[in-house]
């Protein structure tokens, strides 16, 4: 009898993190950022094999963390992204930055490695 591979479950996803606005005082993010509109949210688009959850922990701690999440962080805002997960490794890479150029374009100051 051959064994037989379960079936590959998707299990990557994009995730939305919100940052404070004192992250609009680092001169890299406000450049990175030329079209915000005021009074619109910033936040951190990124990727990841893990739960979202887990990935924000990680970021808070100092483990493979991007700077302004570890130092602006605040929460995570599920309703931002949550509709496109789980999802294949390429289907992630790709939404990372479909979901930073339409929030970009909606006026957030975003971020996105």
């Amino acid at each position: 009898m051959a064994l037989r591979r379960p079936p590959h479950r998707h299990h990557y996803s994009v995730y939305v993190i919100e940052l404070s606005g004192s992250v609009w005082n680092e001169a890299r993010f406000r450049r990175a950022n030329p079209d915000y509109v005021p009074g619109m949210p910033f936040v951190y688009v990124g990727m990841t094999g893990i739960d979202p959850d887990v990935r924000f922990d990680k970021h808070k701690a100092g483990i493979q963390s991007n700077r302004f999440v570890r130092d602006f962080g605040l929460r995570l805002l599920p309703r931002l992204y949550e509709v496109y997960n789980p999802m294949p490794y390429e289907g992630a890479r790709e939404m990372e930055v479909e979901v930073a150029i339409g929030l970009r374009e909606a006026g957030y100051g975003v971020w996105q490695a």
